[in-house]
């Protein structure tokens, strides 16, 4: 389901993630980058490329990137806007041999996948063994609640229950653009086991704050000085 509402989404999410500075991206990217993705190797596949931009970052810093998407309006919108190549294909399904690539990314999709597990395991099949998988995902605490209110020390009330896996649709509107996002919620023990029992041991794992620049350019950023935002983790892929 959430494949389709990221095909009815398609247009809107081009807008968003193209206006420049206009979401988290631009704050929390560059670390991600430095921190959590390897370095170039001899091929990286971008998993969810949506409309091209982290495939692109990827290609800017050396990477032999590949994109792919289940949307067909947003790979049209990533082969319009870069090098590519970019391929249309559910991550659950890649049309790509056994260990084709040797870095596989996943920035901010993982909780948007239909079939979060059968993804993982496809992800394991094209990697080849010691490859690496870098990942950020909405950290599944702040999934779990919402702030009462924008200021630097509102409280994070839950409501519900962490443990439980739910689906969520949530609209934003921002600078005149409104897009709304269909995803998952799981908890952290949720991704470990999945990533486990795919054959992928995480061996790094960050909880970045917001950048000092955020937080002046925006106070109430400050908030997610407290509760992380995102989550990045990197696995490997472990031999049978």
């Amino acid at each position: 389901m959430k494949r389709h509402d990221w095909e009815t989404e398609s247009e809107n999410w081009i807008a968003w993630a193209r206006k420049p500075g206009h979401d988290s991206y631009h704050d929390y990217g560059p670390a991600f980058f430095d921190e959590i993705i390897p370095s170039p190797g001899t091929r990286t596949l971008d998993l969810g490329c949506g409309e091209g931009r982290v495939t692109r970052d990827l290609q800017r810093r050396g990477h032999r990137a590949i994109g792919v998407d289940a949307s067909s309006t947003l790979v049209a919108a990533a082969a319009s806007a870069g090098s590519g190549p970019f391929v249309l294909a559910d991550v659950a399904a890649l049309p790509f041999a056994d260990s084709t690539f040797d870095v596989a990314v996943a920035y901010n999709v993982l909780m948007d996948f239909d079939d979060l597990e059968g993804s993982l395991r496809e992800v394991a099949r094209v990697l080849t063994s010691g490859g690496r998988f870098a990942v950020c995902v909405l950290h599944p605490m702040a999934q779990a609640g919402t702030f009462e209110s924008r200021e630097p020390d509102a409280r994070f009330l839950i409501d519900g229950n962490y443990f439980e896996r739910r689906e969520s649709k949530d609209t934003f509107t921002r600078n005149g653009l409104t897009m709304t996002f269909s995803s998952s919620h799981y908890p952290l023990e949720h991704y470990f086991a999945a990533f486990g029992s795919a054959g992928l041991l995480i061996d790094a794992l960050r909880e970045p704050k917001p950048p000092d620049r955020t937080i002046e350019r925006d106070a109430g950023e400050l908030r997610w000085a407290r509760l992380p935002l995102f989550l990045f983790m990197r696995a490997i892929k472990v031999s049978a």
